[in-house]
């Protein structure tokens, strides 16, 4: 019998589950922006095909789940990425590449037999 990876508990509240706040498209799409640079609200809307308040609702998932940090710069808010909640992520990611290279390899192996 296989032993059962232990996995981290994850918040009861969605919002601050990070594996939520990356699911959406539009909050990668953040996430990519925001790994390049801080910036402001106004101008990562204007990225985006959709309302500035849409985008601070969407930045607001990614500041409940820790992946964006913000702060004050005169009378505006400026994000910036907060990259390690994403270690989960890496992690949990990090054990399926390993059955992957297992699975893979076995095949190569298998086809490398039928020649």
């Amino acid at each position: 019998m296989r032993a059962v990876r232990h996995v981290k508990k994850r918040s009861s509240r969605p919002t601050e589950d990070v594996f939520y706040a990356i699911a959406d498209p539009t909050r990668r799409g953040l996430l990519d922006l925001l790994s390049e640079r801080e910036e402001s609200v106004n101008f990562l809307a204007g990225r985006f095909a959709m309302s500035r308040p849409a985008i601070s609702q969407h930045l607001g998932v990614l500041l409940q789940a820790r992946l964006v940090r913000a702060r004050r710069v005169g009378r505006e808010r400026r994000y910036r990425l907060n990259p390690r909640p994403l270690e989960e992520i890496h992690d949990w990611v990090a054990h399926y590449e390993q059955f992957w290279k297992w699975k893979l390899g076995a095949l190569g192996e298998h086809l490398g037999k039928k020649k």
